[in-house]
């Protein structure tokens, strides 16, 4: 039996998957949850086979983060993960993090089950309309610590707000922004919120 845990966001689609997925009658659903953080939490808890992760979620940790978590407290689980878009920066990130599937959201359901039962027998996934894609990745330019400012740029935040969360001065978040916006070849904040968003970086 290939114990399964379902993470995304949408209660449809969650319910809709675990539907699908408790067909298969060597699949147990062990749980469905809606978030990153709650994905983490119920690996621990659950010990399933196979983490099948939605990578924009809310809460502190996005799919991509909450798998890199489950890899690190529960090694025995394989992480799928599943997304409506294919970007370039999401699957640099996915290849980086050591998931061991990816797979577009538009997939037959059947390519899902045979993904699940492929990263469960030690193999690995990649969606087959992204593997051109995988060849041609741009690195992301930015630091850590400047991809996260640009979180909290593209969450609504202020300098004075960024410094305070992140324990620096609103000069150095000045610093960090002037960097950013020269760096992604952008106008202003905004299209580096922009860029960033759509190669996945943040």
């Amino acid at each position: 039996m290939i114990r399964v845990l379902l993470a995304e966001d949408q209660a449809v689609i969650r319910h809709a998957l675990a539907a699908l997925l408790g067909l298969e009658a060597d699949f147990e659903i062990v749980g469905a949850v809606e978030s990153g953080d709650a994905a983490v939490a119920a690996a621990a808890v659950h010990r399933p086979d196979v983490a099948v992760l939605d990578i924009d979620m809310p809460g502190t940790l996005d799919g991509l983060s909450a798998a890199a978590e489950i890899r690190a407290r529960v090694p025995s689980c394989r992480t799928l993960m599943l997304t409506a878009y294919g970007k370039p920066g999401h699957l640099k990130r996915a290849l980086t993090a050591q998931v061991d599937g990816f797979l577009l959201k538009t997939a037959p359901p059947e390519d899902l089950v045979s993904a699940i039962r492929e990263v469960t027998a030690g193999g690995r996934v990649l969606d087959p309309s992204l593997a051109l894609t995988a060849w041609d990745l741009a690195d992301n330019p930015l630091t850590p610590r400047e991809a996260d400012v640009l979180r909290l740029v593209a969450g609504g935040a202020e300098a004075p707000d960024i410094a305070q969360r992140l324990h620096l001065t609103a000069g150095t978040v000045r610093n960090y922004l002037t960097a950013i916006v020269a760096k992604l070849n952008a106008r202003n904040r905004t299209d580096a919120v922009r860029i960033a968003t759509e190669a996945g970086w943040i």
